[in-house]
Formats: structure tokens, sequence, C-alpha cells
């Protein structure tokens, strides 16, 4: 041991324990397990709890060990030490006395405690510590026992079969009001259920007693025991969500809940899809779970598809356009398995009409039909009556002595307004490609004043009256389809994990040729969704890539082939035309040809993602088989980012000081992103410039700073720009850097994403 601990610790010289903090920490860096040792030896002794000299000594000098072990990195190494101090804490009183005041044990438990706790990434350390923590959860000192829960907490993010065995322990504590605690319950359930589900009814009944963020954790809790697929706890948890559905603050991540349970016990949820009717009409965004659910159950038997079905039809005809497909691809679903009850007219209904209330009236008039389905004659006069009936543009049925039209879902107009009206609202220049589905985008818009005259004479003339069924076309890119259909299909799949198909696409002009002006918006469009209100836009130089991939998505979501006649063809084949170069291929010969796009296209297409950080923001989500935002995508995350003043990210970067690229001048600071804005620590300097925190809705955008690498590894600096500054950052490497580069383009999302809703409040 260092001849200055020796000399401290041996004769208790509080006079020289302040010498300590004089040495380098290498010069005692191998002094301190001894050191420590002695320590325990001192806080053991009989007197210790009223010998002030001893217990100043002891507080000293183990600031100095753990301020040691900290900058010299070797926890690893004196970890049994510490612990060996930190479990004689618990011989001892721990309880405060009546002023509140720590015990003397108390103080070097909370000292020991954040030296250790705070390596919770280092499995080796853990496995010593957490059987002596969880110790201190129930040794009567609630100040304690609140900061051991923090770290535990953390501790389950990386190391969660080290507490599963403590487990029954942990929920006596939450149960005695440690609900601090529950954030740590989803990550031991998989590995240890049963002590959680004998007391799952009591942790229940604790929902109303707890913050939101303690909320959000034990429905974190039923989501991963629901993908369990355990009978009794679905019996436990289907009532009490369905209880909390009005609380708008968590309805969106119960519904996700229930569509999980839906999934394997769709009967469960029968006899209460009144009461999530009830809530449907009181919250209309959640419509799309809404329609999850009730497919499910329709698709039980056919009885419960018959009384499923009311629903979802109404709602297709009352809800905005952005659930249109997810509602008719539920319906079609139940329908196609349970043919009988709409019958061979079916397929009729779905293509008749360009209207979602026109189908939705077709729908409901059937299904009253076949409440009676045994009765032939009933059956041809209803077919009768389908082949004379069509639909007019304010949704009214009109007779005809034709047959129906033959208007494939593709072109079905989610507006619901009639074909001769010019719903499309587009740019200046008039190339606008929309995508109204949220999960399923495949209606295009256009301007039609500004369509190519051929584009217009077939849109003017594509009727109900005058349009042929698809199979009657045999042109080339229709039979070239069909023939490939099913490898499209694949194809589109596989590519629509990687790459994602924009909601809009609109052509403009630039300096050099065209662009395409790219928005995207998160499919789920949760409680705390990124882009609901906004998009992300993205500005591609190489526009015909972008087209054929939206081409190659409008086939997969159909079960026929595309015709050069369809309108969702002849939207993309107009974008195109704006694009093309003289003496290039025509639309649909491209499409032909190289009915794929080429590898390179698509590689620089990621890449292009990669460069202006998309995927910082949104990412593939399997479970939904959709693009979803950060927040959408990672829901246990957006409660506790937006709680006032808990900061996404916080720590040291090195901001640029001069802005002459030659001049390498840089500023260490702490900054804090939180809220609206990235804040530093303003330093005691005369010369630290007194800037203003950066406010995240004004920034513009946020670029990566570095020269082009081979193996495009990570950056350490990147710049933000706002409307009127640039500000230049270097991280402490790449993986730190990334870290804050996704985090403030999640924030700076969030920022925007909240403006926007506030304009639309307002509005």
């Amino acid at each position: 041991m260092h001849q200055l601990f020796r000399l401290v610790l041996g004769q208790k010289d509080l006079s020289r324990a302040g010498d300590l903090f004089s040495l380098d920490d290498s010069e005692i860096e191998d002094s301190l397990t001894e050191a420590l040792e002695q320590i325990k030896i001192i806080s053991s002794s009989s007197d210790y709890q009223t010998n002030n000299n001893d217990q100043a000594v002891v507080e000293i000098c183990i600031t100095r060990i753990t301020t040691a072990i900290r900058e010299t990195e070797s926890i690893e190494k004196h970890a049994k030490a510490l612990v060996g101090l930190w479990d004689s804490c618990l011989e001892h009183n721990l309880r405060p006395s009546g002023k509140d005041e720590d015990t003397p044990h108390a103080k070097i438990a909370s000292d020991i405690m954040s030296c250790i706790l705070q390596n919770y990434n280092r499995p080796p350390v853990m496995a010593l510590a957490i059987p002596i923590a969880v110790k201190f959860l129930h040794r009567g000192n609630k100040e304690l026992c609140r900061n051991m829960s923090n770290y535990l907490s953390l501790a389950a993010i990386t190391k969660a079969d080290l507490l599963a065995d403590h487990t029954e322990v942990i929920v006596k504590s939450i149960l005695q009001g440690n609900a601090m605690l529950l954030r740590v319950l989803p990550a031991v359930y998989d590995k240890q259920p049963q002590p959680i589900n004998r007391h799952l009814t009591e942790l229940l009944a604790l929902m109303s007693q707890l913050e939101q963020p303690e909320q959000y954790h034990l429905l974190r809790l039923l989501h991963v025991a629901a993908k369990r697929k355990q009978p009794e706890v679905v019996q436990k948890c289907i009532p009490f969500l369905i209880g909390h559905l009005k609380d708008s603050t968590h309805n969106d991540v119960i519904l996700s809940i229930l569509i999980e349970i839906a999934g394997y016990e769709p009967v469960a949820l029968n006899s209460f899809l009144p009461m999530l009717k009830e809530i449907a009409e009181r919250f209309p965004y959640l419509i799309g779970q809404m329609a999850r659910i009730y497919g499910a159950v329709g698709h039980v038997d056919e009885e419960r598809a018959r009384s499923c079905l009311p629903f979802l039809v109404s709602q297709l005809a009352s809800m905005e356009h952005s659930f249109h497909h997810i509602l008719l691809l539920e319906i079609k679903s139940i329908t196609d398995t349970f043919s009988s009850i709409l019958g061979p007219q079916s397929r009729d209904i779905f293509r008749m009409s360009n209207s979602f209330t026109a189908i939705a009236k077709l729908l409901m008039r059937q299904l009253e039909t076949t409440k009676a389905r045994s009765d032939r004659s009933k059956s041809l006069a209803l077919h009768t009556a389908l082949t004379n009936d069509l639909s007019s543009e304010d949704g009214e049925f009109v007779e005809s002595g034709d047959t129906p039209a033959s208007i494939s879902l593709s072109e079905i107009d989610p507006l619901g307004q009639g074909h001769d009206r010019s719903p499309f609202k587009g740019d200046t220049d008039g190339s606008q490609l929309v995508n109204s589905s949220v999960s399923h985008p495949s209606i295009i818009h256009i301007e039609s004043e500004n369509l190519p005259e051929t584009v217009k004479e077939n849109y003017q003339e594509e009727t109900p009256d005058t349009t042929s069924r698809p199979v009657e076309y045999h042109d080339k890119l229709y039979l070239h389809l069909k023939e490939n259909l099913s490898k499209v299909k694949a194809y589109a799949v596989e590519m629509g994990k990687k790459i994602p198909v924009p909601d809009q696409c609109t052509i403009e002009d630039s300096v050099r040729s065209c662009v395409a002006k790219l928005f995207f918006t998160c499919s789920l469009k949760g409680h705390y969704c990124l882009y609901s209100k906004s998009s992300f836009i993205l500005i591609s130089q190489e526009p015909q890539p972008w087209i054929q991939i939206m081409f190659l998505f409008q086939q997969s979501l159909f079960p026929e082939p595309l015709s050069i006649q369809s309108r969702s063809v002849q939207f993309l084949r107009a974008l195109w035309e704006k694009t093309q170069a003289e003496g290039a291929h025509s639309f649909e010969t491209a499409m032909m040809e190289s009915t794929f796009p080429q590898q390179k296209d698509l590689d620089q297409v990621q890449l292009h993602l990669e460069e202006v950080r998309f995927f910082d923001v949104f990412g593939f989500s399997e479970a939904a088989g959709a693009w979803q935002c950060f927040m959408c995508n990672n829901p246990e995350k957006a409660t506790v980012v937006n709680q006032d003043g808990q900061p996404l990210i916080e720590g040291k970067l090195k901001e640029k000081q001069v802005r002459w690229k030659f001049i390498k001048r840089w500023k260490t600071r702490y900054f804090t992103l939180a809220g609206n804005q990235l804040l530093f620590q303003k330093g005691k300097s005369k010369d630290d410039p007194d800037d203003s925190p950066i406010e995240l809705s004004k920034v513009q955008s946020v670029k990566v700073v570095a020269k082009k690498r081979r193996d495009r590894s990570l950056p350490r600096a990147f710049e933000i720009f706002t409307d009127n500054k640039s500000y230049v950052f270097k991280a402490k490497d790449e993986k730190n850097a990334e870290e804050w580069l996704q985090c403030i383009n999640v924030a700076v999302a969030q920022a925007k994403e909240r403006e926007s809703r506030e304009v639309t409040t307002y509005l």
C-alpha cells in the first residue's frame, strides 16, 4: 500500500488525508484494493458510528479511491474489494435518523454504489455486485433504494439474466412502493415469468398510482407477457387493457398489446368489440389498429365475420382516406376467407366503383341481404342490381344500361370523389405522385391539366361506361407483367424492407436536369410519431430508379397485372416522361427491358438515404411490415424522451471555434440534448462565448464532416445548419458521433413535427 495511504488509514490522520489528492492516479492504483480492505476494518469497529474523525478519514479515502478507479478504468481489478466493503455495510444500521440524515454506513454504501453500478455494462462487475445490490432494496433507506433502482434498471438493459434470479425480491419491492423498478420487469420476464405472473393482479392494481413513465413500463411488461401466449395472463390482461383504452396517453400502446393477443387468441376479444367500437368513435386516429383487431376476430368463423364486417364497412365510408386501404384489406381478407358472405359478386363490388363511399354502400347492402344468403333467387336479383348500379359522384346509385365498369383497386379514388372532378393538388409543374395509404400506399394523384395530351385523353375518357377489363387490353406491359407477376411481387417485398417507398413524389426542374422531390411519412402515426403531420423530404438527382421502385411496389399490392391504361401506370409514365432524355427508352419499354432496377442504382439509392441520415429517423418494422419512424419503432424511448427536461443524450463534444477549415481550434464543452434545444454548460473562462442554445426547430440539416473513405466507416465530426448559422462538433469516437447524429436528427424531427401539429391544431 502506498506510504501516504498507510499513514492516513493506519493512524487515522485526518490532517494528511487531503494530501491523497496531490498524488497521481497511476501512483496509487496498485494500492487501492489493500486500502479498501483497511477501510472495511475501520468501518466495522464498534465505535465507528460515533467517531467523527474516523468517519471523515473514511469518506475522504473512499472519494480518492473511487476517483482513481474511474480515471484508471480499473474497476474490474478492484471490484471484489469494493463489493466486499459494500456488503459489510449491510451488517449495520442504514435507516436515516429523524432528521433524514444518512447513517455513516449508508454514506459509505451510497458512495460505493455509484462507483460500482455506473459500470452496468461490464458483466464481470455486475456478476459480483447485483446479488449484494438487491439486498439494499429492503433496508429501510428510501434514498438509497431509489438510487439503487435507477442503476438496476440500467443493468437490466445489458445483463438482464443477472437480475432474473432476484425477480421475486424486485417484485416485492415494487409492491412496497418502489415503482421505479417496474422498468426492470420487461427485461427479466422471459427468464423468470412465474414470480411476476403470481403477482400480476397486484401489479396491475398499481396503475392508477403510477406516474406516466412507470405506467408505460407496466404496459411494456404486459406486451412482453402477451407474446408468450399464456392463457392465464391473457385473462388478467384484457379487462385491464380495455379499461384503460380511454386514456389517450397510452391507448396506442395498449392497442399494440391487444393486436398481439388477437393474433393467437382472437376469441378472447370478441365480447369486448362493442367497447372497442366506442373507443374507435372517440379516437378516430386509432381506427387502423382497431381494424386489425376486428379483422382477427372476423377470421374465427363465419358468424363472427358477419358481426365484425358492419363496423369495418361503416368506417370505410366515414374515415379519412389514409385509413381506407387498411380497412379495405381487412374487409377483403374476411370476405375471401368466408366467400359465402358476398358470393360471386364480391369481385364486382370491389372493382365497380372509384369511390370508397360507394363500395361501402354496396357492401352494406350485400351484408344486409345475405343475412337472410340461402335463397338463390335473391342472389340472382342482387347480382342483377349490382350490374345495373353504378356510383355517381356523391355516392348515390344511378341506373345504367351497360355492364359495370372494371376499375382495379389501384384506381379507386381515396378521397371519395368522382372521376370527373379534379381533386388532385400538385405543385406548379404538375408532376406529382401521392400514396394515400398508411401502410399500403397505392393511390396516385396528378394535375390533369398539366398532363401530356395522350394521358389527358385517357384520363378524361376512362369512365365506368367505357373502360375495359385489364384482361382485355393485351398490351405488351400487361402481358410482360402477367408472365413475371410472382417474381415482381417477391422482389418488391424484399426490396421494400431495404428501401422505403415515398408517400409523395414531385418532379422539379433544376439547373442541370430534373430532380425528384420525395416525401416520406410514418405508417403507424402513433402518439409520439415524428412524421404524422410533417414529412421527411429527400431531393434525388436520379428520379428514374425511384419511379421504377414505385412502379414495382404498385404492382406488388394487387393480384392482377397492371396495364399501360391503368391510371397508376399512366401517372408514373407522366413522371418518367418528364425525366426522359431525348432518344431514351419510353416508360413501358424501360419497365419491360429491365423489370428490376440495376443493383448499382439500388446501392446508390441506399447510399443517398444513408448520407441524408434517413435511417436515423426511420426503420423497417418486421412486425408491422412497414417503415415506421424512430419513436413508433421504439415506443419505450418515446415516453422517457417526452418527459419535460429529460435528456435524449448528453456528454462532452468538441466545438470548432473558428469557421476556417485550416484553423483547427476546438473547445470541449458538456452538451445536453433535451426538449427543443441543444444546450451547453458555460465554462468559467471569460473567453467562453455567450452563445444561445441551438433551437432544434430551426435546424435545417445535420451533415457529416469527413473525407470519403472506402470502408465508409463513421466519421467523428458533424455540422449543424440553422437558418442563420452553422456549428461544427467532434465526438470522442465514431460510435459516439453516430449516437449524437441519430439523437439530434430524432430531436429535430420531433421539434418540427410538434410545430406541424400546433399549426394544424390552430388552423
